[in-house]
Order: structure tokens, then sequence, then C-alpha cells
């Protein structure tokens, strides 16, 4: 029998058995953090440096970028050394902030989503009230909020979590600090109090959710309506990516926390955590860029200005 203050360290999930399939998910791991960094640090630069994209939507399209990149260097690097040095290791602080920052930069880019899907219906279905609802003012309180809100969400959980005593040993059926893995160490009924805060969670998630949902709804009715078809095709492009985006996150990421224990398994823990931790921040550049021709086009000005200026 052990507790939490005399555990020293924690051990991951191994991704894979054989020093082949280690090699290979260190590389495919790599693969997706560059992309996740390209991609997400492309945006930045173009939103940043392009004039023309200081707008509420490509706004709050720079702070989802931003935790992108926070979400995946807060799991994918330590995975990463895990899987090419043949080690399983992660020490009981280094657990604490991965946990915490985790759920930061997981809180903020759902809160993000929200606003985001907020600031597609304020353009579509109320043009006229969008400028004074979505000002520049608005939109930064609006950011500093879902930030603010974040921190103080990944704050709330962690002290929680990491106060319970533990005493079923050290190792953890995932390849990164999840609170639902160390929830499964505690030897205290403690860990109802953080259970019944996870619950409320995915009860705030999917009430987000909900209310994305009702805001499309609305959103592709008035999309309907537009008459000429260049309309219809400029209005779907933008909102099509949101609803792709919000599905994969808000679908994967409630049902790794909320299934019951009778399907739960090891490979399918993993994949859902990768669905939804990984996944996403390498995707959301691709997705967003892709379907949008401004974006794109600062993104390609910005790269031949570098070009050319080399």
């Amino acid at each position: 029998m052990s507790n939490s203050s005399s555990i020293s360290h924690f051990l991951l999930l191994p991704l894979a058995d054989t020093r082949q399939l280690q090699l290979l998910h260190f590389c495919l791991f790599l693969g997706i953090s560059l992309a996740a960094l390209l991609g997400n640090g492309l945006i930045i630069s173009a939103v940043a440096c392009g004039h023309h994209l200081h707008t509420p939507m490509f706004f709050f399209l720079l702070n989802l970028a931003l935790s992108d990149l926070g979400c995946i260097c807060t799991t994918v690097p330590k995975a990463m050394h895990n899987s090419l040095w043949d080690t399983r290791n992660i020490s009981y602080s280094g657990c604490a902030a991965q946990v915490f920052f985790f759920l930061f930069f997981i809180s903020v880019e759902l809160f993000l989503l929200t606003i985001m899907c907020y600031d597609r219906y304020m353009s579509i279905c109320k043009p006229l009230h969008y400028g004074t609802l979505l000002g520049s003012r608005a939109c930064a309180h609006m950011a500093a909020a879902a930030w603010a809100s974040g921190f103080l969400n990944a704050l709330l959980h962690t002290a929680n979590t990491f106060s319970l005593p533990l005493c079923h040993g050290n190792a953890l059926g995932q390849f990164f600090c999840e609170i639902p893995q160390i929830l499964k160490l505690s030897c205290s009924h403690i860990y109802l109090r953080e259970l019944g805060l996870m619950a409320v969670s995915a009860c705030l998630a999917l009430g987000y959710f909900v209310f994305m949902v009702f805001s499309y709804v609305q959103i592709f009715r008035a999309v309907l309506r537009i008459p000429s078809e260049q309309g219809r095709h400029k209005a779907f492009s933008t909102c099509l990516p949101h609803l792709a985006v919000v599905s994969v996150f808000l679908i994967t990421a409630v049902f790794s926390y909320l299934k019951p224990p009778s399907i739960s398994s090891p490979s399918l823990d993993l994949t859902m955590s990768v669905l939804y931790s990984v996944v996403p921040p390498a995707l959301n550049p691709l997705i967003y860029s892709l379907r949008n021709k401004e974006l794109k086009a600062a993104v390609w000005r910005m790269m031949t200005g570098c070009f050319q200026e080399h």
C-alpha cells in the first residue's frame, strides 16, 4: 500500500511492445507535431501580419491556433521521448503539470469553438448587429474570458485530483497523464467528488454542443434563403469547417470521459484520446485554411514574401 506522498513518478502506457513499432510511433507523432506547428504557426503569423484579417472570425481563429499549439506541445513531446528512449516514466510534478496544461488548453479550445459559433451566427443571421455586438473590445473580452475560464477549470480539477490519496500503484493506462486514469489509482471515496466535477464539466460540454447545433440550424436556414449560389457557397465555406472541428473534438472527448466501463479497453482509450487530443490541433489549420480563400491568400503572400526576401 502506498499513497500519493510516496509516489515519485507515474508509469505511462507504452504505445508499442516492439522496438520497431516504438520508433514508428515516434516518427508518426513527430510528423503530426511538425504539421501542427507549421499549420498553426502559419495561421498565427498570417492573421497577426495581415491587417485585412483583423476581423472577429480571424481573431478567434488566431486564439484557437494558440490553444492548439499548447495542447499538442503538452502531450506529444513526452510520448515521443518515451517511445524514442523506450521508457514509461513521468515525474509526479511533471504529471500534475501535464494534467493542468492539457485541461487548460482543451477548455480554452472548447470555449473558443463556442464563441466562434456565436460569431458565425451573428455574421449570417444578425448581420446588422454584428459590428455592434462583436466590436474589437467585445472580442478581446470574450477571448480573455475563454483563457481565464480555462485556467480556473484546469486549476480546480488538477488541485482536486492531486489531493487524492493514491494506493493502487502508479501505472496509468494512457500515453499521457489524464484524470480518469489517475482516479483509478485512488483508494478513497473522495474521488467521487472529482467524478462529480467531471460529470458537471461533461454536461457543460454537451450544453455547448446543443447551443452550437441550435445555432447551426438557424445558420443553415438563413443560408438557404440567400438568393445567390455564390453567397450560399461562401457562407457554407466558413461554417462547415467549424462544424467538422467541433463534431470530432466534442464527440470523441465526451465519449472518452463518459463511456461505460464495460466497453473500456486500453486500445479504445488510446484511440479516443488521440482523436481528441492530437488529431484536432494538427487538422484544424488544414480544415480552416483549405475552406477560406482569404486565409489561403494571406498565407501564400506571407510565404512568397519571405522567399523573395531571401
